[in-house]
């Protein structure tokens, strides 16, 4: 069976309004639909909406944007009211069949919510999957991603590789392709085939393979985990853990 590829971004607490991450969503469809047509159109759930398509069509424009994340905000189960450091959550699709989902989780603010996270999944086999799973595509999608959310990391990998790699669920992923901040330290010589790219003055994109890298490949599984090591001995694997609730 192929290995299920995602795309994925995570940042630690950042307070930001509905409109602010509006804003930085509005830039993230945009750059996305220049990656692939894939990506042109995407939609949303609720009542009503013509069955002939995915959804109701979603603008990707900051107004429209800000009323969804509003309408995405997390609340209690007694009383329904906002709970405002966990931010705002809300997904979209782009098609009936095949479709690829982005999770979109921002604004949050409490150390115990979990991470902010920009996540495109499923790109199993399909009509669009050897468009997209190539490095040339992800790359852009990543560089798209980094530049309108500014994360911590992200990474581009199969769910199989991410479990061969990951030893704690809070440190820094490392896939196939993956973009690092500048603000978690400074990047080390990495070995061939390693490809370096910067984006922009936010960080660097790192392709370690122009073809996929499959965890069935026991040399993919290995230099993967070469370049983890390399880049946890400089220090940016490890991330701080929040601090247990004062009793």
């Amino acid at each position: 069976m192929p290995d299920k590829y995602y795309v994925g971004a995570y940042w630690g607490p950042r307070k930001e309004t509905a409109l602010e991450c509006a804003r930085r969503a509005e830039l993230f469809f945009h750059m996305l639909a220049r990656c692939d047509p894939a990506f042109a159109q995407w939609y949303r759930a609720g009542r009503g909406f013509p069955r002939e398509l995915p959804g109701w069509p979603v603008r990707p424009e900051m107004k429209e944007l800000e009323t969804l994340f509003l309408k995405g905000r997390s609340r209690t189960d007694v009383g329904k009211e906002v709970i405002e450091d966990l931010g705002f959550h809300q997904m979209v699709w782009n098609a009936k069949k095949d479709a690829i989902h982005v999770h979109l989780t921002c604004g949050g603010y409490s150390p115990w919510g979990g991470p902010n996270s920009c996540l495109l999944d499923p790109l199993w086999p399909s009509a669009v999957w050897e468009r997209l799973v190539r490095s040339p595509v992800l790359a852009e999608v990543l560089t798209s991603v980094a530049t309108a959310w500014d994360p911590d990391f992200a990474m581009a990998s199969s769910s199989e590789m991410v479990d061969l790699m990951e030893k704690d669920r809070f440190e820094v992923r490392v896939g196939w392709l993956t973009y690092l901040s500048r603000r978690l330290g400074t990047l080390p010589p990495l070995p061939a085939p390693v490809r370096i790219e910067p984006v922009g003055e936010l960080g660097w994109l790192l392709v370690l393979s122009p073809e996929p890298m499959t965890a069935s490949n026991p040399e993919h599984v290995a230099f993967t985990a070469r370049i983890r090591e390399l880049l946890d001995r400089a220090g940016l694997i490890e991330r701080p853990q929040p601090e247990p609730a004062n009793t």
